[in-house]
């Protein structure tokens, strides 16, 4: 099994688009994935069409007496090889409670530690976990239990800042997370860049793709397109899209970037 984290500071690059459509593509490999949605503005649940309040990812929290979690978490089946943890529209609400709080970085690994039985945790090929853009308690769960980090950015004048500031909180996390038996971190996820709405032929981007081509940690780019919007606003994935005679032979090169633009995460 692979755990892998979307995560990003900034908001507005993509994110949650991303790791909907990635995860598609690896069910439509075959592979089974479990989606958890930390991101309180719920959009990944929404766009699957889950809009319930009750056991939702607030109570993968359960153990932090504050917050007086009773619900256990529930398992959405969404299709024969994606299943889904929802959001929780007030998680950021309860996060606050969780600020003094021993062990709060910890909640996730211990609760995939203490359910893996129970919600045959094993099943999976891949967690696809999508985050809030900041570094709350919610998403420092997520990158602890991950072996990768995906953070995407676009072009613009910020997008090295953006990386900076996540590499040192990632950094700092891993310093900060320490198995005194062992001397060890209990952080081992890799981080790696991933650009994305990347235009065609404007000056920014092309710049763009010229300056990540020699940077080890950005790993591909995802061309801006509407069909990528389209797979949001229809609640309809990229590769369903590519099922579609017409669409396909009119996108077919764009489909074939989208492939092996999903396939250098997978493999990274």
């Amino acid at each position: 099994m692979e755990i892998i984290t979307f995560a990003a500071v900034k908001g507005g690059v993509g994110k949650t688009t991303l790791s909907y459509n990635f995860s598609a593509y690896l069910a439509d490999l075959g592979y089974k994935v479990l989606m958890i949605d930390f991101d309180h503005q719920c959009n990944l649940s929404q766009i699957l069409g889950i809009y319930d309040q009750k056991n939702t990812v607030l109570s993968i929290f359960e153990k932090i007496d504050a917050l007086h979690i009773e619900e256990k978490v529930k398992i959405h089946h969404i299709n024969n090889n994606i299943d889904l943890i929802s959001g929780f529209l007030r998680l950021d609400e309860y996060e606050k409670h969780m600020s003094t709080t021993d062990g709060k970085d910890m909640q996730l690994y211990m609760w995939l530690d203490d359910y893996y039985e129970e919600y045959n945790i094993g099943q999976y090929d891949y967690i696809i976990i999508d985050t809030h853009p900041d570094f709350s308690t919610s998403t420092r769960n997520a990158i602890v239990v991950s072996h990768k980090v995906i953070s995407p950015n676009k072009p613009s004048g910020f997008s090295d800042d953006s990386n900076a500031n996540i590499s040192y909180r990632i950094n700092k996390l891993k310093k900060d997370l320490i198995d005194f038996r062992t001397r060890e971190s209990y952080v081992t996820a890799k981080l790696f860049f991933v650009g994305n709405m990347v235009k065609h032929n404007t000056k920014s981007s092309i710049n763009f793709k010229k300056s990540i081509e020699n940077q080890e940690n950005y790993i591909t780019y995802f061309p801006d397109k509407e069909l990528i919007t389209r797979s949001v606003l229809e609640k309809k994935p990229i590769v369903s899209f590519k099922q579609e005679p017409t669409i396909y032979l009119k996108e077919k090169s764009f489909f074939q970037q989208f492939i092996n633009s999903c396939k250098a995460i997978k493999d990274a």
